[in-house]
């Protein structure tokens, strides 16, 4: 058996949240282990659209929207900070992003989730979310614009990363900051302990640690319920499209159902199914993506696609994320949220020292599983 050191805090999940969570408590002093599973584990972190995405979230929720405002507004000090410490840049761009529209029918809808969470935001909202007409659009964004686009959703605080290039930068940093990373280890059981849990998995191994954080994405959900806590998910599996790369066309913005990354390759999507568990992707699904995206932009009808892969998004049943600490099991925590990239900010800078200071809400216990409890 392979017995690890005993710790002090371990994060069981090594993606995006696990691993700026991870960063966040070695920046505090800490010296966090991170268990990863296996080189071909499914992973959201490294099959995600990669955007900082504010516009329209928190509709009928806005305690979400204004937490999502706050990681974005924090997002410049913390890709300078990953920078400052491991030398790598991970392509920040929030210079502003659209949402297109090829319909009347669409244009409405997104327009009434802006208005919504502006009216439920009231002093708070965001004023710079417009609504555009194709004319408005077009002089916005270059004329290769397509005619069907009948106008789109602006904000200035949107934008994106390289996702790869943040998932290098956090695991290159924890490292330099004093935490370890043990791949190969996918924990299978929790055992609550005095003093603490050990945990043990199909690796053959055990580690004993006094905290525990599970961020192992649609993993939780078995092992949360060893330590008292609640982490649902519903099942949604998105599906991307790849181009080869060819010079800037969108700059310096980005969208939410294609953006153009640093490297010059653009990623076309996205999609919803919540009826299958297979990771294959759907003819179908590329079909309409592709569709959508040469009615966006005509000239992408000569550019050729050179990949396609889906992800299993890390979704609760209301879509918000989870944050909270076991009041059954003290020390053991969930977190988990659908967006990886956009709240990594908040993951590092807030949720990771409020649990370095063993606080006993996160978040200001606005996302505590216990919402999902029926009695």
């Amino acid at each position: 058996m392979r017995r690890l050191p005993d710790q002090n805090i371990v994060i069981i999940g090594a993606g995006l949240v696990g691993s700026a969570i991870a960063w966040g408590l070695a920046r505090s002093g800490l010296r966090p282990m991170l268990l990863d599973g296996e080189d071909l584990s499914l992973r959201a972190s490294r099959a995600n659209f990669a955007l900082i995405w504010v516009q329209g979230k928190g509709v009928g929720a806005p305690h979400y929207a204004r937490w999502t405002m706050q990681s974005a507004r924090l997002w410049p000090a913390f890709a300078d900070e990953l920078r400052d410490v491991t030398g790598l840049d991970v392509a920040l761009k929030q210079t502003g992003a659209f949402t297109f529209c090829l319909d009347k029918r669409e244009l409405q809808m997104f327009a009434e989730d802006v208005a919504t969470v502006a009216r439920e935001l009231g002093n708070d909202a965001p004023p710079e979310h417009v609504v555009l007409n194709h004319q408005e659009t077009a002089k916005m964004v270059p004329p290769s614009i397509g005619r069907d686009v009948i106008g789109s959703i602006y904000s200035p605080m949107d934008g994106d990363v390289n996702s790869l290039r943040l998932f290098r930068a956090l695991h290159t940093g924890i490292i330099k900051l004093g935490a370890s990373y043990e791949p190969h280890c996918e924990v299978s059981s929790i055992t609550p302990q005095n003093g603490g849990f050990l945990l043990s998995g199909a690796w053959g191994g055990e580690v004993f640690t006094e905290r525990v954080i599970l961020a192992a994405g649609n993993g939780n959900t078995e092992l949360a319920k060893s330590v008292g806590l609640a982490t649902p998910v519903v099942r949604s599996k998105g599906q991307i499209l790849v181009t080869e790369k060819c010079a800037p066309f969108f700059p310096p913005y980005t969208a939410a159902t294609l953006r153009q990354a640093d490297e010059g390759g653009v990623m076309i999507g996205d999609s919803q199914e919540t009826h299958t568990d297979r990771i294959a992707t759907n003819q179908d699904i590329s079909a309409v993506l592709a569709n959508r995206a040469v009615r966006t932009f005509p000239h992408l009808a000569e550019v050729n696609v050179i990949r396609s892969w889906t992800g299993f998004r890390i979704k609760t049943p209301d879509g918000l994320p989870i944050y909270e600490q076991s009041e059954s099991h003290p020390g053991a925590y969930a977190v988990m949220c659908h967006s990886g990239v956009t709240l990594a900010a908040n993951h590092a800078l807030i949720v990771a020292q409020e649990i370095a200071a063993d606080a006993k809400q996160l978040a200001g216990d606005a996302f505590s599983g216990r919402r999902f409890h029926v009695s």
